[in-house]
């Protein structure tokens, strides 16, 4: 028996009768109202890399709210392939019954899975099952644990202000919050939403000032338009980009002069390319070394 899920999946398809001449690579991420979890992208991944190194042929169908345009469940033609792979994620539900349906003509496994329920519909309607879990043979590795991967990007928090109703008609809070992330939404990295305000009836947000400033001190970056954002990142040594939400200038912009901290942006001069600026600085060994010299340990 095979307890590699790869190795399992590469002797049933060269096993009696031909190897495919083109199969679908498939999963939760296939779906459209499915999810594409890190996990499922990541099983993705280790699975194509393992076909392309055995030579077989195959295409990937994701979901066009994941990655639209690519090619989807609901665009590839079943008579293209004669095989189609599912991986990760349980063998369970109704969006089975129409991918058993759709691609009927196809040979159809599932890999690195959880079964459920045996006796489900949704397993019945694969040849074959390398399950992860759910069954009587031992658990298997999940595919994502030892996937290919690239280099970590950086990890941002990121610490906004939609308040401050003291600065009246200078507010541009929701411009500079939707300016913000939006160009995050376009950078390659861990985004972490974090707040200043501290709380004890709720779990989300951190209840002391140390926890907060260990929060900050384990980013690479932190992306503020909070006073405390600023003045508490470089307490950590953690380098920052200042955005001031306030036109012409207020506390932000009069903390981030008091400091000689450079990576300063002002509400009416805001843009996707500045921002890209400070973004490397902020980065860089000149950002860092910057950073390093107004922390407090």
């Amino acid at each position: 028996m095979h307890h590699d899920v790869p190795a399992a999946v590469l002797h049933t398809l060269r096993g009696p009768g031909r190897p495919p001449k083109k199969l679908l690579l498939t999963g939760w991420f296939s779906f459209r109202d499915g999810e594409a979890t890190a996990g499922d992208v990541l099983a993705q991944r280790h699975m194509s890399a393992a076909l392309t190194g055995a030579g077989i042929p195959h295409d990937t169908a994701w979901s066009p709210g994941f990655r639209p345009g690519a090619l989807s469940l609901e665009t590839a033609d079943p008579d293209a392939y004669d095989t189609l792979l599912f991986v990760c994620g349980p063998v369970y539900g109704p969006q089975f019954a129409a991918l058993h349906a759709r691609f009927r003509s196809c040979t159809r496994l599932a890999a690195g899975v959880s079964v459920v329920d045996p006796a489900d519909p949704a397993a019945t309607g694969f040849h074959t099952i390398v399950a992860r879990d759910g069954t009587a043979a031992p658990a298997r590795r999940d595919l994502a644990a030892h996937a290919p991967v690239g280099p970590l990007p950086p990890v941002v928090a990121v610490v906004l202000s939609s308040g401050q109703g003291e600065y009246g008609a200078r507010r541009r809070h929701a411009e500079v919050n939707g300016t913000i992330t939006g160009w995050l939404a376009g950078q390659d990295c861990a985004r972490v939403p974090a707040e200043t305000r501290l709380a004890v009836d709720d779990w989300r947000l951190c209840a002391t000032a140390e926890q907060f400033l260990a929060l900050v001190a384990r980013c690479d970056l932190v992306v503020t338009t909070r006073l405390h954002g600023l003045v508490l990142a470089l307490r950590t040594g953690t380098p920052v980009i200042a955005v001031d939400p306030v036109a012409g200038g207020a506390k932000v912009t009069a903390q981030a002069r008091a400091v000689g901290w450079p990576a300063l942006v002002a509400a009416d001069a805001l843009s996707p390319s500045l921002l890209d600026h400070w973004w490397a600085w902020a980065l860089s060994g000149a950002g860092l070394t910057a950073a390093a010299r107004h922390s407090i340990r």
